[in-house]
């Protein structure tokens, strides 16, 4: 072993243990020579790649001082097959490469990270992000793009903020994301609902809806529903734009997994709408990961200046360090590599799980899609809070959709299943033993 990396193995070892902890400084460079009995230059090797690593920082003429303590740690194996769970795979992403972005990021453009920016969101992320959006049929102008801090402040956004309609009720699926009917509930805004299922909704209810109620948005999941994992038909979405249109409703798409489509002509409610009725969301946290908090918002031109209005009234813009990294991850192509690498590793686990229900609950209501999430339909006389627990004491961790209804719609025995944190080789292997379970009596009410 080379000096200066056996310099850096002792230091390493001491930051680790705790002999320096976070905040403290190291011996001065002088000590360091003589302790290691070798030249100033191994000593400034061995702390430049611990400075590389970000594990010390210097500080000009004062010394080198540990930024942490505790170094990133691979989580370890467990036999937990966990259905319950929808955050992205952690090691799915390729963080030293995002970490290099945001090093530059930080780098190349400290002035405009030491200032507020605008209100719609950096305009070089803007121009990029329009190029994005059209490869997924989002063809728009710059000044629709917002820029966000997640999807969920436009949900919220344009839930308080009044509309052109001058109507005040939203019309939700059911179910439906969770977080946003938690949003609905905490906001106190009216809103009902529309039943979903796996062959879709009734467009006739649809339109009765709209033609009977005070709707100002319908706010839905058109591919890859949460949680049902099902998408619109082509004649579903121009049916649902057309009523939009004839009935004076706007559209809120959430298609918070298009990286995921893998049918070319698969394409979002917005790149049919001629009259700018439909409002598109985009999220960045399953292809990438929930903490960037960057989403996109393209808006119709007639509630620009009140969205604009309201965004500034909440954080007046977006995280610059985050939009500025997200910027070069996109515009250096890192972001189209990797979104093929991820997309592919999901898809083969949603293979695993759509042929798996077919294989051992056949009899089951599912979605026919494949993604990665689905779901089953219960009858009612499954004991649900038993079969969940007796599943959990085998290691199997589930998750129903409780959460994803509004409080007065009648809540459906719906078990939702997400594979986007079960290895491949183990998701038959879950969905066999709940169809073990679903065979046992003592589950079921008497």
């Amino acid at each position: 072993m080379l000096k200066y990396e056996s310099i850096y193995q002792s230091l390493l070892m001491q930051i680790q243990s705790g002999t320096f902890s976070t905040g403290a400084k190291l011996p001065s460079i002088r000590n360091l020579t003589g302790q290691y009995s070798c030249s100033k230059s191994t000593v400034l090797t061995a702390l430049k790649k611990l400075e590389e690593q970000h594990i010390i920082y210097a500080v000009p003429k004062s010394g080198y001082y540990v930024v942490d303590n505790n170094l990133f740690k691979t989580p370890s194996s467990t036999d937990i097959i966990d259905f319950a769970s929808a955050s992205p795979t952690w090691h799915a992403f390729p963080y030293k490469e995002f970490q290099h972005c945001i090093n530059k990021a930080i780098d190349t453009y400290q002035e405009e990270l030491f200032r507020y920016g605008t209100p719609k969101g950096w305009p070089p992320l803007i121009a990029e992000a329009k190029k994005l959006l059209e490869s997924y049929q989002v063809f728009t102008q710059d000044e629709q793009i917002f820029i966000t801090t997640g999807v969920q402040q436009a949900l919220s956004l344009v839930s308080i903020m009044p509309f052109p309609n001058n109507r005040s009720t939203i019309l939700v699926e059911q179910p439906s994301y969770h977080l946003y009917m938690e949003l609905l509930k905490t906001l106190q805004l009216p809103a009902i609902g529309i039943h979903r299922t796996a062959k879709g909704i009734d467009l006739d209810r649809l339109e009765q809806i709209f033609h009977e109620e005070d709707i100002k948005f319908f706010y839905t999941m058109p591919r890859f529903h949460n949680p049902l994992g099902t998408s619109y038909s082509k004649k579903e979405k121009e049916a649902i734009l057309q009523l939009a249109d004839q009935y004076n409703v706007y559209i809120l798409e959430d298609d918070y997994l298009a990286d995921f489509e893998y049918n070319p002509k698969n394409d979002p409610l917005f790149a049919d709408d001629y009259h700018d009725k439909v409002i598109y969301l985009k999220s960045f946290s399953k292809i990438m990961f929930p903490g960037l908090r960057v989403g996109l918002a393209v808006l119709p031109p007639s509630i620009i200046d009140i969205f604009q209005g309201y965004k500034m009234t909440t954080d007046i813009d977006s995280s610059m360090i985050s939009q500025a990294a997200l910027y070069l991850y996109l515009k250096n192509g890192m972001f189209e590599h990797n979104k093929t690498k991820v997309s592919n590793i999901y898809h083969a686990r949603a293979k695993i799980l759509h042929q798996s229900i077919l294989d051992y609950l056949p009899t089951y209501e599912s979605s026919s899609e494949i993604a990665m999430h689905s779901h089953i339909r219960l009858p009612k006389r499954v004991n649900l809070k038993s079969f969940v627990y007796h599943l959990h004491e085998e290691g199997i961790y589930l998750d129903t959709v409780e959460r994803n209804y509004l409080a007065d719609f009648y809540h459906e025995r719906i078990l939702k299943l997400n594979v986007s944190n079960v290895d491949d080789y183990r998701i038959e292997e879950g969905i066999r033993k709940i169809a073990n379970a679903l065979e046992n009596s003592q589950n079921y009410f008497l």
